[in-house]
């Protein structure tokens, strides 16, 4: 199907691999994710990798992630088998995230042998009031273990995610935190800010909600300190050093194409969106019985596709072309760099506020 206002195909094309499986839900977490499943391991990878197979591909893949849910609960030998049955082009980022608690080299090591170049680890926070106040059971000690093993078991790409603004965390912490994660010699850090989701132990808690003004004090301090170690922003919540950038990420900024396979995975083709079966018992079975995994989906008409496309694009160091932006309206939010308007650290604050100032119109889509 070709869409009204679909950007150029172009060589870079993704996969996203959902693992729904979690021993504890984190008190923020709104994603499709089960602590009761563990039976259902062996059977829901079986069905990833069918539903990978008898998937069209238009080209080799580019990158890979396999996200979650917590991937480094599955044993490893058995994704890495699902990893095998995409047509992964040479020189592909291949990223797994993990769990600190679970990391260990001969883990590593296998994920390296079944192609993974890149793992991002989920430490939210290198103080332990902290995590215990995001709901978080790992120990902070095992995430420079986790390091540790990464690097030994022969990634050299790594991202340690983090989170700020909850309910009693300090500036002190915040500062901790990231001059740790400097020390473990991160060459990519995610820093993202606390949001509440409907239906979330964290919705409930009215009291623990994180303040606007405190979080953009913890972007600021987080900008600062990752800035001076030498990790640029590359998009507001990604700071990497030179050549680390993730390049799935980039797919998903620059509104690139992607399928999604696993319960509640998204996909984005030319313009078209669509979304599997939420739960892992419903997307088993579609599998098995050869039947669509799709719950639903919608076509995005040119005007919508064209703002979001200027959307993403306003989130990274690229910006959008000057016709998009009334960038002289905007003084301190917003810069030129050559034929673009970006984001200053302030208008990085501010970015949806912005978005909503974007010029959709056919001179607009350079």
């Amino acid at each position: 199907m070709t869409i009204p206002g679909a950007a150029v195909t172009t060589s870079e094309f993704g996969v996203y691999v959902h693992i729904p499986f979690c021993t504890h839900r984190c008190d923020y977490c709104a994603f499709a994710t089960w602590t009761d499943r563990e039976h259902l391991v062996d059977d829901y990878l079986q069905a990833v990798r069918a539903d990978i197979e008898r998937t069209a591909f238009p080209h080799a893949v580019s990158s890979v992630f396999v996200g979650g849910g917590t991937p480094s609960l599955v044993p490893a030998s058995a994704l890495v088998e699902v990893l095998e049955a995409i047509p992964v082009a040479e020189g592909a980022e291949v990223t797994v995230e993990c769990n600190p608690d679970d990391v260990d080299v001969d883990m590593v090591r296998t994920w390296v042998a079944g192609g993974v170049t890149r793992v991002s680890i989920g430490v939210q926070s290198m103080t332990s009031h902290v995590l215990g106040a995001l709901g978080r059971r790992h120990v902070r000690d095992n995430v420079a273990r986790a390091v540790d093993a990464v690097i030994a078991g022969g990634v050299t790409t790594f991202n340690l995610d983090l989170i700020y603004g909850a309910v009693g965390e300090r500036d002190e912490d915040w500062v901790s935190t990231l001059e740790q994660v400097v020390a473990l010699g991160a060459p990519h850090v995610s820093a993202y800010a606390l949001t509440v989701e409907a239906g979330t132990p964290l919705a409930d808690r009215v009291a623990d909600h994180p303040d606007d003004d405190v979080q953009a004090s913890r972007y600021e301090i987080a900008d600062d300190i990752l800035s001076a170690a030498g990790l640029e922003n590359y998009e507001i919540s990604n700071w990497a050093r030179p050549g680390h950038e993730c390049r799935h990420n980039l797919l998903y900024w620059a509104q690139g194409d992607y399928v999604g396979v696993g319960c509640a995975a998204h996909s984005h083709r030319s313009g078209r969106r669509w979304w599997n079966l939420r739960t892992p018992e419903r997307y088993i079975a579609a599998v098995t019985s050869g039947d669509s995994t799709e719950a639903s989906g919608e076509v995005l008409d040119a005007a919508t596709r064209e703002f979001e496309r200027l959307e993403l694009a306003l989130r990274t160091r690229d910006g959008v072309p000057l016709e998009a932006l009334d960038g002289a309206a905007l003084p301190g939010l917003v810069k030129r760099r050559g034929d673009a308007w970006v984001l200053t650290r302030n208008g990085r604050l501010l970015a949806n506020d912005i978005a909503t100032r974007l010029r959709v119109g056919s001179d607009a889509s350079g």
